[in-house]
């Protein structure tokens, strides 16, 4: 008998699985926040024996340190990896028993392509493969990307990458369950993952990686590489050095007088309400991240790294929820925080900001010559399978640094849902400019009647 849970971090796009019999288990490539973990095995009625990394990791901080700390289980990481605490080195063929009484044993087996040390590990039980852990190898449909070591290894790493696919399809049973780390929407993943579950045989028939040969996949692959997340430069070196136990307890209370004292020296305070609420009264000069977007993906994407922030949130847990998905990245302490109403956030006096929302149907309905400027604020990727003519496109991840590039006029800002636009609409409107957010689907742009070409 084995189970195998899976730990959703969905605001990554990432899962982390425990996975164990009836007393002992293993946690593979836990998230930082290790107490979810924690509870997940006391609902099993097991013990935590080994945490296992697959690498180490570019797009969050891992708890695995903390995890092994504070269940004495031993600590798994490729051998090849190069980091500076103690840990157990593994190494291509290694085994390790899981559960003895349930006949579970952890085979390694080195799949290079995503980092260099890349290893995936096979479950088996009583002697026959169920699982393979295989965090950014082999994903639903698509590998994990290879560009996030160094330049210079790009292609060498993308080779490797069908290589080590073909190896886990080649050693593999059909009905083995694949289950990775990325490709739920992390930033970490090559291509777009569909589904839930798969297993080997699926792969062999839809992966990329296993239809394609090798020159075709690396050329398609490399061509199909999107922007990096500029806060993966810091995950990396975390990880390597041992990331530091979190602090999730509730940040200092700031009141309107902070708030102001905090933006007057240039701090970032960040709103987590919706977008809808923020448009309609805010703090003049905070920024809007909706806690229940990708907050810890785009916050930490856009914040200069290190730079003091203040979350403003409607209630107390909107406020734990966005602090645990910000540890996640390394945006440990919030230097202050509020709750409760907009209105408590101003000083005596001083009035509420709002801006305007729009569907795609307003804007066709305006005069051309009307003197308003339209935003593309999406990635490079998406731009170019459509794009509104004659506007301008600066991707919202950049939009930050370059505000002056912006010609003159009301400013439409749209992306392909609205949750980024209402980031960008926050920016522009705390740089004192008249906007619109274009709070719609991308796909209503041309059945509004506005011309869409193509790249």
């Amino acid at each position: 008998m084995f189970f195998i849970d899976t730990i959703e971090v969905a605001g990554l796009g990432n899962r982390s699985y425990l996975a164990g019999g009836r007393r002992e288990a293993l946690v593979v490539d836990p998230p930082r926040d290790v107490d979810q973990v924690i509870a997940a095995a006391a609902r099993r009625g097991v013990r935590i024996a080994h945490v296992v990394e697959t690498h180490v990791h570019n797009d969050y901080v891992t708890g695995g340190p903390e995890l092994a700390r504070l269940t004495g289980a031993a600590y798994l990481v490729p051998a090849g990896a190069r980091v500076s605490f103690e840990r157990t080195p593994v190494h291509d063929g290694d085994t390790m028993v899981v559960d003895a009484g349930a006949g579970l044993v952890l085979r390694a087996l080195a799949t290079p392509g995503h980092t260099p040390h890349h290893t995936s590990y096979v479950l088996e039980a009583d002697g026959a493969a169920v699982a393979v852990f295989t965090g950014g190898s082999l994903l639903i449909g698509t590998v994990g990307r290879p560009d996030l070591v160094e330049p210079r290894l790009t292609e060498g790493l993308a080779r490797a990458q069908h290589a080590s696919a073909r190896r886990l399809a080649d050693e593999l049973p059909d009905e083995t369950t694949v289950l990775p780390t990325h490709g739920f929407g992390s930033f970490c993943s090559a291509g777009p993952a569909e589904g839930g579950a798969t297993t080997i045989g699926k792969e062999k028939s839809a992966n990329e990686a296993l239809t394609r040969d090798v020159d075709t996949f690396v050329a398609d692959l490399l061509a199909g590489l999107d922007e990096v997340p500029a806060y993966y430069a810091h995950m990396g070196p975390a990880n390597a050095a041992g990331p530091a136990p979190v602090d999730l307890t509730p940040p200092a209370v700031a009141d309107a007088d902070e708030i102001a004292a905090r933006l007057a020296a240039g701090e970032w305070v960040v709103d987590l309400r919706n977008r809808v609420a923020f448009a309609e009264g805010h703090v003049a000069g905070s920024f809007n991240f909706e806690a229940e977007g990708q907050l810890a993906t785009y916050l930490a994407w856009l914040i200069p790294w290190g730079k003091p922030v203040t979350l403003l949130a409607e209630s107390s847990g909107q406020l734990a929820a966005a602090q645990r998905e910000l540890v996640r990245v390394g945006v440990d302490r919030p230097a202050a925080a509020a709750t409760g109403e907009p209105s408590a956030w101003v000083r005596e006096g001083e009035p509420l900001a709002a801006f305007r929302r729009a569907t795609f149907a307003d804007l066709a309905a305006r005069h051309p010559g009307d003197g308003l400027v339209v935003l593309d604020v999406r990635r490079s990727s998406e731009r170019a399978d459509g794009f509104i003519e004659g506007s301008v496109h600066i991707p919202v991840h950049a939009l930050h640094g370059r505000l002056g590039e912006i010609p003159a006029g009301e400013v439409w800002v749209h992306c392909a849902g609205g949750m980024r636009a209402a980031i960008a609409a926050s920016l522009l409107d705390a740089a004192g400019r008249e906007v619109v957010a274009v709070d719609d689907a991308f796909a209503a742009a041309e059945k509004a009647g506005l011309t869409v070409r193509t790249a």
